[in-house]
């Protein structure tokens, strides 16, 4: 197929309430859409990148330019046999992971659409049902944080993860796992620590946690591997893995037990299957991270979470924890049992609400 016009849209959608993590409070979202068009077909994708370059280097600001000057004409014009030829494409451009996977996972939407299948088949997915767990972020105060695990325990996610920093980690996690001490939970630092906290980090194994993720520098594998041999707790690295080749480093030297793949982060779906592939063949564990995504995002995420080496359940939850109205129709909804059901339709399996993106619009731009 060749690809015949890309276009950008960037919209404004605001969060049903803010999300804060160790970088900060997020009160809403400014996403960049990826269209693509070939033979009277239409492909998207969404960059999930953050408005500030605080999770990784790529901005809102920043990703619109890589797609516009480099990814976007890269591709623009080429016929591509196999949306794996993508990376091969936009190959020169250093970094801008998220950028370059944005235009990638509109590539794969594409060719899905092309073939008539649901993208999760190109990909290789193999589950029928995905397991959901739930990223909460920081309250003001441990009864606040308690309403919030209340409400999603009783919604049935698999799966609670806490953000913890310095100042709210352990005594939060004491009174959390005092009022429920069964349930599945997890702490995710987003790389708050450092090795001079490796006493306050060792005093979590008393929880029962799956893991702690990222709790060193976002770059960093060797300080994680000196620090994983003092942990009963599993370490998940995050930032830290970008490709596989990252991964087969990290296992490696033992700075991890457990991988999060995001698409972003990654560079997109082909490296995301490497990935989770070379980790299948060797029995770790790999889950599926989220970034706070519209619909479009979210249903990508949930392809690739199809994968047979997606055995933890992930962070996609319900459309409504995060949005008063999607970008997707129907709304990603969770069952009572903390599941989604893999789509069963062509692409991504869910009708792009173009009316709602146009209203939330606040620029386009076609690439050239």
């Amino acid at each position: 197929m060749k690809i015949e016009r890309i276009e950008l849209r960037e919209i404004h959608l605001p969060l049903v309430r803010p999300f804060e993590t160790s970088f900060g409070r997020t009160f809403d979202r400014n996403i960049i859409l990826v269209k693509v068009y070939s033979d009277g077909l239409i492909g998207w994708g969404e960059c999930t990148v953050g408005e500030n370059p605080f999770y990784n280097h790529e901005s809102t600001g920043s990703c619109w330019q890589v797609i516009r000057d480099f990814a976007g004409p890269m591709v623009l014009g080429k016929e591509i046999e196999t949306p794996e030829q993508v990376p091969q494409l936009t190959r020169q451009i250093r970094g801008n992971k998220m950028a370059r996977a944005a235009v990638e996972c509109a590539v794969w939407d594409l060719e899905a659409r092309r073939q008539h299948k649901p993208l999760w088949q190109l990909l290789g997915g193999t589950q029928e049902v995905i397991n959901c767990g739930v990223s909460l972020g920081l309250e003001d105060s441990d009864a606040a944080m308690l309403e919030k695990v209340e409400t999603e325990v009783s919604a049935g996610y698999q799966r609670i993860k806490i953000k913890i920093k310095p100042g709210r980690d352990y005594e939060m996690i004491k009174a959390l796992r005092k009022e429920y001490p069964n349930i599945v939970m997890s702490v995710d630092a987003n790389s708050a620590y450092t090795l001079a906290d490796t006493e306050l980090l060792k005093k979590l194994d008393e929880f029962n946690l799956l893991m702690i993720e990222q709790p060193l520098s976002y770059d960093d594998i060797i300080d994680h591997a000196a620090l994983q041999p003092q942990l009963k707790t599993d370490i998940c690295l995050d930032e830290s893995i970008l490709s596989v080749d990252d991964t087969r480093k990290a296992l490696q030297l033992g700075a991890c037990r457990i991988i999060n793949v995001k698409l972003g982060r990654v560079s997109g779906h082909t490296e995301a299957r490497k990935i989770q592939a070379y980790c299948h063949e060797r029995n770790i564990p790999v889950w599926c991270g989220g970034m706070l995504e519209a619909g479009i995002g979210r249903a990508h995420n949930i392809h690739m979470s199809t994968l047979p080496g997606f055995t933890l359940p992930g962070d996609v939850s319900a459309s409504k924890r995060y949005w008063t109205e999607d970008i997707i129709i129907p709304p990603v909804e969770v069952t009572p049992q903390g599941t989604i059901p893999r789509p069963t339709g062509v692409g991504l399996g869910y009708e792009v609400n173009e009316k709602r993106i146009d209203a939330l619009t606040v620029r386009t731009e076609v690439v050239k």
